[in-house]
């Protein structure tokens, strides 16, 4: 199994991606919606030791209560108010074999986080940035264009230049200028 899959790949059903991190500790990066997520992770581990949210909207915590349910875990967000969220995220989390640095990105949603593990090289941006260098909606309930570009700027200033996989709530991974990616989203923010 890769210690990175995306369980929602060829899912046709309106929902976000799916991260299921394999190793020390696994974990699962959103829940999706709208499809048997739980049949896709029984299908390649035997239980899960974390999920962890980037944010609350509906595509990505869908699933939420059939993953708890099924694997008696508790979900990790930034805001402990909201009903998919049962802890409040930390400054660092353990997903597989790695420790990501919790970085607090709102924009899209004021509770949106991305997670980046800097000695492994990877990044989970949940809806801030897309392959090709998209951006996050801020059309929603609690968007912010401006905030949203401070986000993305903050999300560069931590991350390395030598970043090699970036995972993003929708669409394709980048494991190729995955950093180069990130600035052009911003640029493209500034811009429209």
């Amino acid at each position: 199994m890769p210690t990175i899959e995306n369980l929602a790949a060829d899912v046709t059903a309106f929902t976000s991606n799916v991260f299921l991190v394999a190793g020390d500790r696994t974990a699962l990066v959103d829940t999706g919606a709208n499809f048997d997520v739980v049949s896709a992770i029984e299908a390649r581990v035997d239980g899960l030791d974390a999920v962890v949210l980037t944010h609350t909207h509906r595509d990505h915590v869908g699933n939420v209560d059939a993953v708890r349910s099924a694997f008696g875990v508790e979900a990790v967000g930034y805001d402990p108010s909201h009903p998919a969220v049962d802890a409040e995220l930390g400054g660092t989390v353990r997903l597989g074999d790695h420790d990501y640095a919790v970085l607090h990105t709102p924009g899209h949603k004021n509770d949106h986080v991305c997670l980046y593990a800097a000695d492994a090289g990877i990044c989970f941006a949940g809806d801030l940035v897309f392959a090709g260098g998209s951006f996050g909606r801020t059309d929603l309930e609690e968007g912010d264009r401006e905030t949203l570009i401070r986000s993305i700027d903050r999300l560069l200033e931590s991350v390395d230049p030598d970043l090699t996989e970036l995972h993003t709530g929708h669409g394709p991974s980048v494991t190729t200028d995955a950093y180069e990616t990130i600035e052009r989203a911003g640029q493209a923010a500034r811009r429209f």
